[in-house]
């Protein structure tokens, strides 16, 4: 309790954030739908979050290293704030995409500074208790997040808008506020993508199908929704019921991920997801309950994938490797994730709703066929780092998650 409440400040920011974030894409697609943007131009704004979140991952570590934690922390929050409230002063799909990019840049850069200061202050005694806590703050907050939708879809534009921005500006008020002291920056992590797949090619190709069905389902998914008849209160509980399914799934996947070969369990798992998929396109004229069982059980089968393809990665990384690994896994993530919306958006304007599940579906059936492949190349090595839920963060959440591994 005394280390909870000892980093209280940096769990309220992550609550405060995630909310303002949480809620952005989905209003995007609403709003921008009745004011008459093509799907197309929906998802665009979507792949344009990730571009930003790109950015912010590269730069914050070194802003970091310029001016400190918390202006570096203020810097980001107004960009963020900048571009929630800008979207009620023009109404064009490629102003906002640029707004969207400020708001990654937001996400990213603020979620880097919070675990660096988490990793500065935890040891390994409390290391496992914070990144629980951590990780409770943030599914929660995503949870809660998506319930919002429906309210503020109901609200004038510019109230809804407004409730976020003041959001995000209040995630600035309990590190500024904070009697903690500044931790030392961190280096810069070094982007090395070639080590990710000298480590693990399936961990690699496994990251880009868990980024082609997260940023999909999250950024396209409202267009989806509108597309079978769900109003926008049960597009939030659609949204809503993926992220419980993702997060119910993490303590039994990451046992089977620890007491069985993680190339079959990833397999597996995608196996499910196609299953999945099919389970929701079939069933997406028989109300309400089943669309949202369907979104459940696509989080529960699609959400662990990440961590599982990490931890896997990591099985065959040294000590002194995981920090660079993990961002380099993070940066395949990123790549994956602003491919995706837009692609998706283009295949739901051409062939319907039903072809957001289709893509999807592919990605997983390849990932299938590499994973079968790869099983008869190498073998797993003896010795296994723990399963871990990594949360798809920063590039810089390695040097939190590092230590457990080694554990």
């Amino acid at each position: 309790m005394r280390m909870f409440i000892s980093f209280a400040a940096l769990f309220f920011s992550v609550v405060l954030l995630q909310l303002s974030s949480g809620g952005v894409g989905p209003l995007d697609a609403l709003t921008g739908i009745e004011l008459g943007f093509s799907q197309a131009e929906v998802g665009f704004l979507g792949s344009a979050h990730f571009v930003g979140f790109f950015i912010g991952c590269w730069w914050a570590p070194r802003l970091m290293g310029s001016v400190g934690h918390s202006r570096a922390f203020a810097t980001f929050t107004a960009m963020g704030a900048i571009g929630l409230a800008a979207h009620v002063i023009v109404a064009d799909p490629y102003f906002w995409a640029l707004f969207r990019i400020g708001s990654g840049i937001c996400v990213a850069g603020c979620y880097t500074i919070i675990e660096a200061w988490l990793q500065a202050k935890v040891n390994n005694e409390t290391r496992g208790r914070a990144i629980a806590s951590y990780r409770v703050a943030d599914t929660g907050a995503s949870f809660v997040a998506q319930f919002m939708i429906g309210a503020l879809a109901d609200v004038e534009t510019y109230i809804a808008y407004n409730i976020l921005t003041i959001l995000c500006c209040a995630s600035l008020l309990p590190l500024a506020l904070t009697r903690l002291e500044q931790p030392e920056t961190p280096r810069a992590t070094r982007l090395r993508p070639a080590l990710a797949w000298a480590c693990s090619p399936l961990g690699v190709a496994a990251v880009l199908v868990a980024a082609l069905s997260s940023a999909s389902f999250r950024m396209v998914g409202p267009l989806y929704g509108q597309e079978v008849g769900l109003n926008p209160n049960q597009i939030g509980s659609f949204l809503a019921a993926f992220v419980a399914g993702g997060a119910i799934a993490q303590y039994p996947v990451g046992w089977l991920a620890d007491k069985f070969d993680r190339r079959w369990v990833m397999i597996w798992l995608s196996v499910a997801a196609v299953i999945a998929c099919a389970f929701t396109v079939t069933t997406s004229g028989q109300g309400t309950a089943i669309i949202m069982t369907a979104a459940f059980l696509f989080g529960l089968t699609t959400f662990p994938i990440y961590s599982v393809a990490t931890a896997h990665a990591h099985d065959f990384a040294t000590s002194d490797q995981r920090v660079a690994l993990s961002a380099a896994l993070m940066f395949f993530y990123a790549v994956g994730a602003i491919a995706a919306p837009y692609t998706t958006s283009v295949l739901i304007g051409l062939y319907g709703p039903g072809a957001l599940f289709y893509f999807i579906s592919a990605g997983h059936v390849l990932l299938i066929i590499f994973g079968l492949t790869r099983m008869r190349v190498r073998r797993i090595p003896e010795q296994r780092t723990p399963y871990i839920y990594a949360p798809r963060t920063t590039f810089s959440i390695g040097r939190l998650l590092g230590r457990n591994r080694d554990r």
